[in-house]
């Protein structure tokens, strides 16, 4: 499926191509008013050159991590997340095409159903995930106590869910809807590494 969706983003570049202009919008402000660009080719295909590393990214992480066996117990989330990741890359590809063809819209806004589903995807995942190296909130802490692993990562799959329920509230603000984003996974990701610390100092009472 993964590889499916890179080779539907190389297919839609490659139509759209004589259709783009020069000079590509490639980045919005948190207003949703364009602040970056593109030569015609890479803003045609970047989106789908970083797909496919990553593809291959992913393909390698499990077959490398000291602790790939645990990977393997939460396979089907780790293959979920993936997938629910290069959808949400296709849709950012099409945005971007979709605007640089003429039409105009909020890109914000358009995005941040999107970033909650991802963001809610993150929280399952995290939420089983067994402890290794690549994966997951890999604090000193947390790699030192298969307990406090746990613990961590069963808080951090309830933040990131509240996250993504958060930053989809945001399309009801539109002009505070990126700080919805911002702050509640900056939050999630603050709180995380900070609880992994005090539990481990918890579980060995460190003064």
């Amino acid at each position: 499926m993964v590889l499916g969706i890179v080779v539907v983003s190389f297919c839609i570049g490659l139509y759209l191509y004589p259709q783009l202009p020069a000079r590509m919008a490639s980045h919005w402000n948190a207003q949703g008013e364009v602040d970056g660009y593109m030569p015609k080719f890479w803003g045609t295909f970047l989106m789908p050159i970083i797909a496919l590393v990553l593809w291959i990214v992913f393909l390698v992480i499990p077959r490398i991590d000291p602790k790939r066996e645990n990977i393997e117990k939460f396979r089907k989330y780790f293959d979920g997340f993936i997938a629910a990741l290069f959808m949400f890359l296709l849709y950012l590809y099409v945005l971007t095409l979709y605007w640089n063809t003429g039409y105009r819209f909020n890109m914000v806004i358009f995005l941040m159903p999107a970033f909650a589903v991802l963001f809610y995807m993150v929280g399952i995942l995290v939420s089983h995930a067994e402890m290794n190296w690549t994966i997951g909130i890999r604090t000193p802490w947390t790699l030192s106590s298969e307990t406090v692993w746990k613990k961590t990562h069963v808080l951090t799959g309830k933040l990131f869910r509240a996250s993504g329920i958060i930053t989809l509230t945001g399309v009801l603000f539109p002009d505070f809807a990126i700080w919805f984003l911002l702050i509640s996974v900056l939050a999630s990701a603050v709180v995380s590494a900070v609880y992994s610390y005090l539990a481990y100092r918890k579980e060995h009472q460190v003064v």
